[in-house]
């Protein structure tokens, strides 16, 4: 049973990410460049022993990797918006 959940949720902390690039595209730079650091100083720090449980491991799993995926993936589909005002000539 565990072994399934985990897979529900590494599989939603990959999904919600993606879906939430899809539904409202890349933000400001700096909101995905702060997910990746975020993620990584998340990965860096030592897990206390008594906090070393599965369901910590999952919770942990998934907030890593939904805010390095959501981050990454914002950084690689940034793209800036210009303001181009058109005139219409007559």
């Amino acid at each position: 049973m565990f072994g399934m959940s985990a897979v529900l949720v590494y599989l939603l902390a990959v999904g919600i990410p993606i879906f939430l690039l899809y539904r409202f595209h890349s933000q400001a730079w700096y909101w995905h460049t702060l997910s990746v650091l975020a993620a990584v100083g998340l990965g860096l720090i030592p897990i206390p022993i008594g906090l070393q449980k599965p369901e910590f491991d999952l919770l942990f799993g998934f907030t890593f990797i939904a805010l390095m995926i959501w981050g990454a993936g914002g950084l690689v589909l940034f793209r800036p918006h210009h303001h181009t005002h058109h005139q219409k000539h007559a």
